[in-house]
């Protein structure tokens, strides 16, 4: 393979985007607005995106144009031993020619906030939600029939996706050499989820030595266990928990600092490129 085809071949290649948050659906946060702007300018570097997120109940969708997609819409998904109705939407951003799919239920995205109650306390379902959120972004894709070579998460939300990845899914023809890069952000919430998240990951055939590390689901083990199961790390603010520069310093994973403010759509894009060039892994069943 000469040089001009293989950099062709990596500008056409497939990013997914899986989000908690993204402007202009949400306030502007780092991750909402990275969110945003990344898909975008990935997209005008040649490569081809998908992008997803919650449709919380917050999000106006009058005013965003959300409608249903019935074709993707319909399929229910088994989240500890009950069965959740799985309910596709989709948006544009018109200035970004960019379209978002939103993941949504009634039971766990219905109410009127997003990852914290109107009082700052944790939602606590979220435990159940962001394993919904994963699935179902995951079961869509595959509907889609788009096969992704790099799937980009951001936020807590997205802490699970990485070895679902590499369990759940890997042997899933969509998802089997799919690389898994996580950014780090310092958006840390207080307390934990519920203790019970690594039974319900297990009722997924994952097992539980794979994920012990959120046997207290805090913010930073979440982290750690992304991570762990991630191909490559992107640092997307500088101040992010000591405990987890550590975990990044000592993982085999290679890792880039990419900030908004920087040329982070040119050096994310390499990124990815390097990270194609290599090997993912998996988990051990």
């Amino acid at each position: 393979m000469n040089f001009l085809t293989k950099a062709i071949q990596m500008s056409k290649a497939k990013i997914l985007y899986v989000s908690q948050e993204i402007d202009p659906f949400l306030p502007e946060t780092i991750i909402s607005r990275i969110s945003r702007n990344l898909p975008q300018g990935i997209h005008e570097k040649g490569k081809e995106i998908r992008v997803f997120t919650p449709r919380f109940g917050k999000i106006n969708e009058r005013r965003h144009q959300l409608h249903e997609v019935i074709r993707l819409s319909g399929m229910n998904l088994i989240i500890n031993d009950t069965d959740h109705p799985l309910i596709i939407k989709v948006a544009s951003i018109p200035t970004a020619r960019m379209q978002v799919y939103f993941i949504d239920n009634e039971e766990y995205f219905k109410r009127k906030s997003a990852l914290k109650d109107e009082k700052g306390v944790l939602q606590p379902d979220n435990d159940e939600r962001s394993i919904f959120f994963i699935r179902g972004v995951m079961e869509t894709v595959k509907k889609l029939g788009w096969v992704p070579d790099v799937i980009h998460c951001h936020g807590s939300m997205t802490a699970m996706l990485p070895v679902y990845i590499k369990s759940f899914y890997n042997n899933d023809p969509h998802f089997a050499n799919a690389k898994v890069v996580y950014s780090v952000y310092d958006n840390e919430f207080e307390g934990s989820l519920n203790p019970a998240l690594i039974d319900k990951i297990a009722f997924d055939g994952i097992q539980k030595e794979s994920v012990s590390v959120v046997q207290d689901p805090t913010f930073v083990n979440l982290t750690k266990l992304a991570i762990q199961y991630s191909d490559g790390i992107v640092v997307g603010s500088s101040d992010i928990d000591p405990e987890l520069r550590a975990a990044i310093a000592d993982s085999d994973v290679p890792s880039i600092e990419s900030y908004v403010e920087d040329n982070f759509v040119g050096e994310i894009s390499s990124f990815y490129d390097s990270i194609l060039e290599g090997k993912s892994i998996l988990v051990e069943e």
